[in-house]
């Protein structure tokens, strides 16, 4: 009919395409395009993985080959060092304190002071002891000196009762005196004699005491002279002093305490001769040597500071071999530990230890340079100086001695 609307001829060619049975296209993939540049992408992230593995185990194999293979370190390090002691050698009741611990001592200085009044009584009747001996002893060379002139005087009176008897003897035998009288004579000279005797052996007696001596040397005034040492000294030691250098530490000592000899009061700490007790595996110990070089970090400071040191000894043992109660390898309970020998690490620049100060027990990392081995395992000659000393205590024997010399002066009134 002609009333109806003719179809366009696109839409009929577009109705007519599916009813001829062509395929039909599907919406396009966006993925499709990108998916082989991400399958390459991380075929190359492997491989610059594998080459940065592989050029860090060559750099590492490089580095211990040529430097690492020659150091040797741990972190089983700590500060140790010398802990004096501050004990009393005489018994006391505390008056005054000098010191506290963290205050720094120097070698002399009063760390704490015992009532002295015990001590200052018993000097003093030392040292009237001693010089009553003196003037005692200078008794016995005069009395050596009589004995000697009593001899001379016995002897002249032995030759003339000697001489009387011969005399008397010439007249009796020509009847001049009487035998009674003779006898007399013969009595007389016997006595004489007898006297003489006596008078000789008490001059040796007296002689024998002094003999060989002058007055500071004879054997009374040098018990006496002793005597008056041990109770100087132990008036001094009314007062203790700071042995050596250093800060205090551990102070347990209060005012008004009755301490005996012996008691520990408190300690002084030479910070400025600290070493370092490195404890090494054994497995370690093959290449070290003493004088080797060693680089010091410590746990307060970080690697921000490091120390300069070096290997003085080996230890002679391990930590159990030395323990209370030392490990029992032979039984059938034995398992392989391996063990770590202690070495000592001296500091080798003093001032390092001013400027970063070091407390004893302090943790640190030490790294032993192993490139120098010349040096011996163990020590080859035996110390030519002490490890640490003192001579605080031979300045106070020296006092006494200075007091002693002053009273035998006094009490020689003149003579020598």
């Amino acid at each position: 009919m002609s009333s109806q609307n003719p179809v366009p001829a696109e839409s009929a060619s577009a109705q007519s395409t599916p009813s001829q049975g062509a395929p039909a296209q599907s919406p396009p993939n966006p993925n499709a395009a990108t998916t082989p540049p991400a399958k390459n992408s991380r075929g190359m992230l492997l491989r610059v993985l594998v080459i940065v593995v592989v050029l860090g185990i060559i750099g590492w194999a490089l580095w211990y080959f040529l430097e690492g293979r020659w150091y040797e370190g741990t972190d089983d390090a700590y500060v140790n060092g010398n802990v004096v002691q501050i004990t009393p050698q005489i018994a006391g009741t505390v008056v005054s304190i000098g010191a506290d611990d963290g205050d720094r001592v120097r070698s002399g200085e009063v760390l704490v002071q015992f009532d002295p009044s015990d001590a200052d009584v018993a000097l003093a009747e030392a040292k009237a002891n001693l010089a009553n001996t003196v003037r005692k002893v200078r008794g016995l060379y005069s009395s050596v000196n009589g004995a000697q002139a009593d001899v001379a005087a016995r002897k002249v009176a032995v030759d003339k009762a000697r001489a009387d008897y011969n005399r008397r003897r010439d007249l009796a035998k020509s009847g001049a005196i009487s035998a009674e009288e003779l006898s007399h004579a013969s009595d007389a000279l016997t006595t004489a004699e007898s006297g003489l005797i006596t008078s000789q052996q008490q001059f040796e007696t007296s002689k024998v005491l002094v003999d060989d001596t002058v007055v500071a040397s004879h054997p009374d005034v040098q018990a006496s002279a002793a005597k008056l040492r041990a109770a100087f000294l132990d008036d001094v030691r009314t007062t203790l002093v700071a042995p050596v250098d250093g800060y205090v530490a551990k102070r347990s000592v209060q005012v008004g305490q009755r301490v005996q000899p012996g008691a520990p009061l408190m300690a002084v700490v030479p910070l400025h001769g600290v070493w370092i007790d490195a404890n090494f595996k054994e497995t370690q110990l093959a290449k070290m040597r003493l004088g080797q070089p060693v680089e010091i970090d410590s746990d307060v400071y970080g690697g921000s500071v490091k120390y300069k040191g070096k290997v003085e000894s080996l230890g002679v043992g391990t930590g159990s071999a030395f323990s209370l109660l030392p490990a029992q390898n032979a039984t059938g309970n034995w398992i392989k530990i391996v063990q770590r020998i202690p070495v000592r690490v001296v500091f080798t620049d003093p001032q390092q230890l001013d400027q970063h100060p070091l407390r004893l027990g302090m943790s640190l990392k030490v790294d032993v340079n192993l490139h120098d081995q010349s040096g011996p395992t163990l020590a080859q000659q035996s110390p030519t100086q002490p490890a640490f000393s003192t001579d605080i205590y031979k300045q106070q024997l020296a006092k006494a001695d200075v007091a002693i010399a002053q009273i035998i002066h006094d009490n020689m009134a003149g003579q020598k």
